[in-house]
């Protein structure tokens, strides 16, 4: 059976994507609420963060923070 990488599929398959298409995916998703969309978003999370200045790290620490009290 071939290994199959969930992140690289949901890498893929919003390549070439626009940023309003991106935007539409996310806010579906959520509006949504399906569960088997998740990893969807953790990998966005995934490269938001891997990407984000030290500030905006902070900033989304605080968001999380805030809104899981």
């Amino acid at each position: 059976m071939e290994n199959i990488s969930i992140r690289q599929y949901i890498i893929d398959s919003f390549k070439g994507d626009n940023e309003s298409e991106i935007k539409e995916s996310i806010e579906d998703t959520i509006k949504e609420g399906l569960e088997e969309a998740l990893p969807g978003l953790g990998v966005f999370m995934e490269i938001i963060w891997k990407n984000a200045s030290d500030e905006l790290k902070k900033e989304l620490l605080e968001i999380l923070k805030t809104h899981l009290n």
